[in-house]
């Protein structure tokens, strides 16, 4: 390959990084195109050696005014995940909440769309409308030009190692950082640590194999983290996940964020119980993860508040759930037909859910049992349970009289259930709920009386198919002062 095409490999196609480099090199002698690649490949910044580059983006992140320097952060953050992958909305909204306290998901959408806007970020919306359920982002992602992420990378490292806010380590085996393997600094201030690691065999030499006795001793004492990152990519499915050892001195972790890439069946994580002993833990995010561990010890995180389980595997047993979690307030589960094996585990991993009567909302998404299946009647316990979105399952055919005890719901959303009949005769007792979403349910074509017993109901949304169901009771509701608005919608994405 010309030294021409390995530059603009090495500017990611990025048009302004092309210009300025190409400017900088222009009528150069071959040497000093070779050196500068050699500068690069030896882990060098594109910025380290393109001031004219560095100056032409800065002026984006210097337009952050002091009054939008929480921009200029979510810009910096989008440097904590690996380069060419989607980034969850779902993940940024976790992070975001806890680390700079941002109370209501829409400010953290609202944050994106600001980014997205000074082309500092690409924010994707895959749903098919807008309409697409309420407070739910699970089809929103980012992506970021890899120059963009090198340049927040960069700034991320301008101060001194034991001093940076975000601590962004890229390894590969045994590649460590020189600091880290010297174990130059005792202690380290950063609120955000960021671990990429590829696993090239089972008996890697990653950072997160503690059986690697030349990294066993490794170590790091960062009191102030709030936000731990572990992005694995595993190119042996048999490799085992264990959670450093130093997570449990995170005294003020309060997000955990663990991808498992590329593996074909969920990775084993160990040594969970870790996470037991860390008060302030209140969200925890997996992808492709399998956290059987917890059934084989006794573990409990009173603190958590929120699990998202993506492409997971648990083999959680219906006590052990409720043991692990006590205190848990949200849970979605998503892609479940990797996430249990045989129709009896969903089963008792859905029972195991109704024993957290602490629940407030349950996402489930795209779960199988391969037949027909209902909740289970224990779905009832959920008592303080305000929100129940089923979505894209396609053997959900319908639900327990028992839904008529959650007292609190507020909003169900039935999507894309493609073998849903019929809703209860008896939820007309639900006194909350103030919205419902049918759309995609194809096989729903009557509705009970008591429907007209939902004296909160406020909106219902649906698709051409059972508009006429909704509308033929409109007189009736309106015999009870009650102004039900009628919203018709695309189905929403599977």
């Amino acid at each position: 390959m010309s030294k021409f095409f390995q530059i603009v490999e090495r500017c990611k196609g990025f048009p302004l990084a092309i210009t300025v480099v190409g400017r900088s090199l222009r009528a150069q002698p071959l040497e000093m195109w070779q050196n500068r690649l050699s500068q690069w490949a030896k882990g060098s910044s594109l910025f380290d050696s393109e001031t004219d580059l560095l100056l032409s983006l800065q002026s984006s992140l210097d337009a952050l005014d002091k009054e939008r320097a929480i921009i200029r952060e979510c810009f910096l953050d989008l440097g904590s995940f690996p380069e060419d992958r989607e980034i969850p909305v779902d993940a940024l909204i976790d992070i975001w909440s806890e680390l700079y306290d941002i109370d209501e998901d829409t400010s953290c959408i609202a944050n994106l769309y600001e980014l997205n806007n000074r082309s500092l970020a690409n924010l994707i919306d895959r749903r098919a409308s807008s309409l697409d359920g309420e407070g739910y982002y699970g089809y929103h992602y980012v992506t970021q030009h890899d120059v963009l992420r090198e340049l927040a990378i960069y700034h991320s490292k301008l101060d001194p190692v034991e001093h940076r806010e975000r601590l962004i380590i890229d390894t590969c085996g045994s590649n460590l950082p020189k600091w880290w393997r010297e174990q130059k600094y005792q202690v380290m201030k950063a609120r955000l640590l960021s671990l990429s690691a590829v696993l090239p065999t089972l008996a890697s030499y990653s950072i997160l194999y503690v059986e690697s006795s030349t990294l066993k001793c490794l170590n790091m004492h960062l009191p102030e983290t709030e936000v731990l990152i572990l992005n694995m990519r595993y190119l042996n499915v048999r490799d085992m996940l264990y959670i450093p050892e130093f997570v449990e001195k995170m005294d003020k972790l309060k997000v955990l964020v663990i991808t498992g890439e590329e593996a074909r069946v969920p990775v084993v994580l160990h040594n969970f119980q870790v996470l037991s002993r860390l008060s302030n833990l209140k969200r925890i995010r997996l992808r492709g993860i399998s956290i059987s561990s917890i059934v084989k010890n006794s573990i409990q995180v009173k603190s958590l508040r929120k699990l998202s389980l993506i492409r997971c595997s648990t083999g959680i047993g219906s006590a052990k759930l409720a043991h692990a979690f006590p205190n848990l307030e949200e849970i979605h589960i998503k892609h479940g037909s990797l996430l249990f094996h045989l129709p009896s585990d969903t089963r008792t991993v859905l029972r195991g859910l109704c024993d957290l009567i602490s629940l407030k909302k349950v996402t489930l998404t795209e779960v199988r049992v391969f037949q027909v299946w209902a909740l289970p009647d224990e779905i009832g316990n959920l008592v303080n349970l305000q929100v129940l979105r089923l979505r894209s399952c396609p053997d959900l055919s319908e639900l327990p009289n028992s839904i008529k005890n959650l007292k609190k719901l507020n909003f169900l959303g039935i999507f894309n259930c493609e073998e849903f009949r019929e809703l209860p005769e008896c939820i007309g007792q639900m006194r909350s709920l103030r919205k419902i979403d049918t759309r995609g349910c194809r096989r729903l074509t009557t509705l009970p009386r008591s429907v007209l017993d939902l004296k909160q109901l406020e909106e219902v949304t649906c698709d051409e198919d059972t508009e006429s169901l909704w509308k033929s009771l409109l007189p009736s509701f309106r015999d009870r002062n009650q102004d039900i608005r009628i919203v018709i919608g695309p189905p929403p994405l599977r």
